[in-house]
């Protein structure tokens, strides 16, 4: 008998359908993939389960937790199952975590609320879940709060919440997704791990195949609120038989056309030479001397005209600190950036015409927008950085061609941001960087939370972008499949460092340094079906 067992699920939120049909199920001590893309279902799913759905939902069908069917629960029913009998560990640790607690008293609340032990037992039972997470307690006193700790061990805070009653089924969704890919494989490492020390059953939900390509015993696929395949998760990627299922197969190992920087010949835009950045770190005495750290270290290499080039690195490795000094963003101790042989900062300011010719794209898109003007507005703000800025029907022009550049109708610019989708709202993104034609764009994480075959058109449309315009990337990203398909050369950095550098597939293919080979074995796989 299945551990939950979903059968003919039909969602409704105000009269609008959600999902339609759903069925599925788990068995203790098994993983269960869900795999879609945003929109699917995959979530909506995982909340009927728990029954934390908005007002205005109607369920009909029957979701079964060891045969007792959780439609017919009440709000304080459903209360005493969660924690106990079903947890759940959220995308973002971050907001699912309380910033004024600390993580002690975060794991123990579980335990209180639900009575299971007295106060002293809690904190004592607390502190045993947070060793099994791998938060020893030399290193991660309970007295910790959620700020002081890295975002994967945020994460791990958040799954010893979930198992800290030891459930029967654990619910993760995306748990993995903006995590470094060492640290995304140690916690995929950890609920495996889990789940088999206290025979739980695991619904792993994620956008990217690739993620549980070698964890899950079973998957199911879903598209618009409908599961379109499912099965044995050792024999669907060969037997796979929706065209769905084999979009997403062939998104997630997408390589977009483009011509490669050494048919072009070596010409120096961005010269980076010797740079260190430090930061000064707090007194940890009265009358003693600060303290500092070295976020970026000796760091030195050049991106050519047209070129492509990867910079890779776990969070921590100074990978945005020197993004910010290389757009002036950030004093540099020592060393020298020069834009075209031309120091991109003098007097200690950026120079106005060079900060022009250089464009960034955030990874969070809608972050970098506001939200209380419309597109036509938001792509227009690097204008601030020419002299003179075109007026009425020429500004009206260029708004139009550097939507339409990106596969935006004109249209898009009289909208909000939030009326796109997250890969429209990264188009528009790029549209902003374009609109007054750089010559080089640093793209930090740009594809890194977007749907695979959202990732792959992203990566087409900067492919032929830069055939089109003659465009120079600077590609920051933990995700090593996409620095793969998209860079020409590649500078792995670590603790501030670049410990390896080199054309992308040599680096791959023959990496020397240990801690590159570290980070392409972290990387999840898609099994090959040839």
């Amino acid at each position: 008998m299945a551990l939950l067992s979903i059968e003919n699920l039909n969602l409704s939120i105000h009269g609008i359908d959600i999902l339609r049909d759903v069925s599925m199920s788990v068995e203790a001590g098994k993983v269960l993939g869900v795999i879609g893309e945003s929109g699917s279902g995959k979530s909506m799913t995982a909340n009927a389960v728990m029954q934390l759905l908005p007002n205005g939902t109607d369920c009909s069908g029957t979701i079964l937790l060891e045969g007792q069917n959780l439609l017919d629960l009440h709000e304080g029913q459903m209360n005493r199952l969660r924690g106990k009998d079903i947890g759940m560990v959220f995308q973002e640790p971050m907001t699912a975590l309380n910033p004024v607690k600390t993580i002690g008293a975060q794991v123990a609340e579980t335990l209180l609320i639900h009575k299971a032990a007295s106060k002293p037992e809690a904190l004592r039972i607390a502190r045993e879940t947070l060793n099994r997470v791998g938060l020893p307690e030399d290193r991660f006193p309970m007295s910790r709060y959620p700020h002081e700790l890295s975002g994967g061990q945020r994460q791990r805070v958040v799954i010893a919440m979930a198992i800290a009653l030891k459930p029967k089924l654990l619910i993760a969704d995306e748990p993995t997704t903006a995590l470094d890919v060492t640290t995304q494989a140690q916690i995929l490492r950890l609920l495996k791990r889990l789940i088999q020390e206290d025979d739980m059953g695991l619904i792993l939900i994620t956008h990217d195949l690739a993620v549980v390509s070698d964890m899950a015993d079973d998957m199911v696929i879903m598209q618009n609120g409908v599961v379109v395949e499912q099965g044995p998760a050792a024999t669907l990627y060969r037997d796979m038989q929706h065209p769905y299922t084999k979009a997403l197969f062939e998104a997630s190992s997408h390589i977009p056309d483009r011509d490669y920087a050494d048919e072009r010949g070596a010409d120096p835009l961005l010269e980076v030479r010797n740079v260190i950045r430090d930061y000064t770190l707090p007194r940890t005495k009265l009358f003693a001397a600060p303290g500092y750290f070295r976020a970026v270290n000796d760091v030195s290499f050049v991106i050519n005209r047209g070129e492509s080039l990867g910079l890779v690195g776990e969070s921590g490795c100074g990978k945005s600190t020197l993004t910010r000094a290389l757009l002036g963003l950030e004093p540099v101790q020592s060393g020298d950036i020069l834009f075209d042989g031309d120091p991109v900062v003098k007097n200690g300011l950026v120079v106005p015409d060079i900060r022009r010719k250089m464009q960034v794209v955030f990874q969070d898109p809608y972050g970098s927008f506001n939200p209380r003007h419309k597109v036509s507005r938001l792509i227009t703000e690097p204008y601030h950085l020419l002299p003179s800025s075109p007026t009425g029907a020429d500004r009206d022009r260029a708004i139009a061609e550097a939507l339409e550049s990106v596969d935006m109708p004109a249209s898009a610019a009289e909208k909000y941001i939030h009326e796109f989708s997250g890969g429209q709202r990264q188009r528009i993104a790029i549209a902003r960087a374009l609109i007054i034609r750089p010559e080089l764009i640093i793209l930090d994480e740009a594809v890194s939370a977007l749907d695979v075959s959202v990732r792959a058109q992203v990566l087409d449309l900067l492919s032929d972008l830069s055939d089109r315009f003659g465009l120079t990337y600077l590609f920051i990203s933990h995700d090593l499949s996409v620095v793969r398909a998209i860079t020409d050369r590649v500078l792995v950095m670590k603790s501030g460092k670049v410990v390896e550098r080199g054309a992308t597939e040599d680096v791959f293919e023959n990496p020397q340094h240990a801690y590159t080979k570290t980070l392409i074995d972290a990387a999840p796989q898609l099994p090959d079906v040839a």
